[in-house]
């Protein structure tokens, strides 16, 4: 069973995550920022994993600290579910239109941790939500998963259709890359028989 329960407690949020990695896209998911849930809803529905997610943070300085969190807890519940990541197809892509918008998502199942972002927004906040704060969602998420992570939106003018179309394609990425393969299924997916360290 391929699933992972992560506690974070920190003097800015408590937060409680589970992820099932071969689940069907069931999700439970409060954060306090509506925005978030929904995008994390995505994220769960299309990646097909089923996740749980709790968080109580300082939403009354800002967003940031439990946008960033959840981001470290969804991450580091992935990898733990993950274990030594034996079988898995490793690699995963995936281009999502969405309207008038167009994004991809490269995504290494690596153990080596790094984030390209190639996306622009033309307001500094969706809603109530600045919409810096989703590179650091992503960055936190590629870290703890131990994700090297590519995603760039080629065109778009809807903000939320290219914040939406980004979660979107993390979520088909990571479905094509945690798969098992089953002509591998014992094999871990690198020449140097363990993932992470050096290239």
């Amino acid at each position: 069973m391929r699933q992972a329960t992560v506690t974070r407690n920190t003097r800015e949020t408590r937060i409680t995550g589970t992820v099932d990695l071969d689940g069907t896209g069931i999700y439970d998911v409060h954060t306090g920022i509506g925005f978030l849930d929904h995008m994390l809803e995505q994220l769960s529905r299309h990646s097909l994993m089923d996740l749980t997610l709790k968080a109580e943070g300082d939403l009354h300085i800002d967003y940031h600290h439990t946008t960033e969190d959840t981001g470290y807890v969804v991450g580091e519940a992935v990898s733990k579910a993950l274990g030594d990541r034996r079988g898995i197809t490793r690699y995963g892509q995936a281009t999502i239109p969405m309207d008038e918008t167009l994004s991809w998502v490269a995504l290494d199942a690596s153990n080596r941790p790094y984030l390209v972002w190639k996306v622009q927004f033309s307001k500094p906040k969706l809603g109530e939500m600045d919409t810096e704060l989703f590179k650091e969602w992503f960055q936190a998420f590629a870290q703890s998963a131990g994700f090297t992570l590519h995603v760039e939106n080629a065109y778009g003018e809807n903000n939320h259709h290219i914040v939406e179309s980004c979660f979107k394609g993390l979520a088909r990425a990571l479905r094509e890359a945690v798969t098992l393969d089953p002509r591998r299924a014992d094999a871990i997916p690198s020449t140097k028989g363990v993932l992470g360290g050096s290239l």
